[in-house]
């Protein structure tokens, strides 16, 4: 069997286990393990107790406190905000993935259950929907059910205490029973229509990746034939460069265009997430140019990998993702940047919010310029003309 002598059968064979355990590693090892740890939310307690007639303290709101606070196995970090409208601000800030807000006449509508004239008590959830879908929702569903829990003891206690006073009860205060607490949610920061649930700022992130990798490779071949033809090193950086920014810039626009346009997504600020993802190629492409004017082809490889390790990651809210995933690729893959800066300027207000990964997308790219306009110091191919001329032999007179 001459085939199983060849090396390359064997080095075949081996390549086929490495590529696995790699791709494996980028595509499952980020988000087989992810679940939510430590989730920020807001808690205002603006509850004021009350005491009965019957001179019992009601501070409902500090029990709902100490139900949240005590709870181990909620996934989330409480912190204590002291008003609702500061927790809204700090909301639009992107700080809290959700809130809840105990009002101040909480107590007092529990209490009033038990009386002839019963008012219903309500508490809010807020979820801020536009900085994670995932991390929201999350939040939602975990504080409806505590909120569940709380009413279902709430029920059993005064149950128990009515049922000390009178063996009736009128159908009114047994509707009250039924639950204690109404929960009100509300969505803040909304994804729009045909935002693919909020993922639409990781889809547009990996699109334009692709696109200025197929602009920098054309651009990268059509350098290396003006080399040929002789054309000086530095001009040519320059040209590959300003072409570069120039199809990035158009391409950009017409992929905003494209997704309003063919599958009606929703854009709040379409002419500021364009102008962000047109940075955000010029980056990509600076990155890609850089890599193929000194590497050459084989960055291709490094490229690739790197658009599969953060393609997992790029929607995911980072208190889901393993503490070696965010150490070792959430930390610093540029892709990252570009995803929460888009979330920034689509669900939040514009530019403004994006000024934080804007920042970082431009240090980024400058540091990739540089190496770009470096590259123009690597010795090249002599040109072909230069070349031929070498090995004609002058003419014999």
């Amino acid at each position: 069997m001459a085939l199983f002598k060849q090396k390359i059968t064997w080095i075949g064979f081996v390549g086929v286990f490495v590529v696995l355990i790699v791709f494996g590693a980028a595509m499952m090892g980020s988000v087989l393990g992810m679940k939510p740890q430590h989730l920020p939310v807001a808690l205002i307690v603006a509850d004021q107790p009350v005491q009965t007639a019957n001179g019992e303290a009601v501070a409902v709101g500090e029990m709902i406190k100490q139900v949240l606070l005590t709870n181990e196995q909620m996934p989330f970090t409480f912190t204590m905000i002291e008003s609702e409208e500061a927790a809204r601000g700090a909301l639009d800030e992107g700080k809290y993935y959700g809130a809840l807000v105990l009002p101040a006449d909480l107590s007092a509508n529990v209490s009033s259950l038990m009386s002839a004239q019963p008012a219903q008590a309500s508490v809010s959830i807020i979820s801020n929907d536009g900085l994670n879908t995932q991390a929201s929702t999350a939040v939602k569903q975990g504080l409806g059910q505590a909120m569940r829990m709380v009413n279902a003891e709430l029920a059993k206690t005064m149950l128990s205490q009515i049922g000390n006073q009178t063996e009736q009860l009128p159908v009114t205060v047994a509707q009250a029973l039924l639950s204690p607490i109404q929960v009100q949610e509300e969505a803040v920061h909304a994804v729009g229509a045909n935002n693919a649930s909020g993922s639409a700022p990781g889809l547009l992130t990996q699109i334009m990746w692709m696109g200025s990798l197929i602009a920098a490779v054309i651009l990268f071949l059509a350098r290396g034939n003006a080399r040929k033809a002789g054309a000086n090193s530095w001009v040519s950086i320059l040209a590959q460069l300003g072409m570069g920014v120039i199809i990035i810039g158009a391409a950009s626009g017409f992929l905003i265009w494209m997704a309003s346009s063919w599958y009606g997504m929703e854009l709040a600020h379409a002419s500021e997430t364009w102008l962000f993802l047109w940075l955000a190629g010029s980056m990509y492409f600076l990155i890609q140019s850089a890599l193929l004017n000194w590497i050459g082809f084989p960055a291709m490889a490094i490229m690739v990998l790197l658009m599969f390790f953060s393609m997992p990651i790029l929607n995911a809210a980072p208190e889901f993702l393993t503490q070696t995933t965010r150490d070792w690729i959430y930390s610093w893959t540029p892709l990252r940047f570009v995803a929460d800066g888009l979330r920034e300027v689509m669900y939040f207000s514009g530019l403004k919010a994006a000024a934080s990964n804007a920042a970082i997308v431009w240090s980024i790219g400058g540091a990739f310029l540089l190496l770009l306009l470096a590259s123009g110091f690597k010795k090249g191919k002599a040109p072909i003309e230069a070349s031929h001329a070498s090995t004609v032999p002058a003419p014999i007179n």
